[in-house]
């Protein structure tokens, strides 16, 4: 699952390239850790709308919506967990 960033983070980043802007977008992205097309992203959505959206809570309509979309996260994961151990059974069985 991809890791998401927190808002202040994004806000960090686009300070720490706006501070070092001659180590260019790509070596800004190194290193902070992150994709350069990540930070690309990041510095496009300051430059539009002075702000950073963030995904995560706020973006669902109503709890409900929050929690069906935990669960779909947690249905996922244990599927994907049932599948490892299928496969191992059946590299064990032959």
């Amino acid at each position: 699952m991809a890791t998401q960033h927190d808002k202040q983070f994004k806000l960090d980043a686009v300070q720490y390239y706006q501070d070092h802007k001659g180590l260019g977008v790509r070596g800004c992205a190194e290193n902070l850790g992150i994709g350069y097309s990540t930070l690309t992203k990041w510095l496009k959505n300051f430059r539009e709308a002075g702000d950073i959206p963030v995904r995560g809570s706020g973006n669902y309509a109503s709890d409900e919506q929050k929690e069906i979309a935990r669960l779909r996260c947690e249905l996922r994961d244990a599927q994907d967990s049932l599948d490892v151990l299928k496969k191992a059974i059946n590299i064990r069985g032959k």
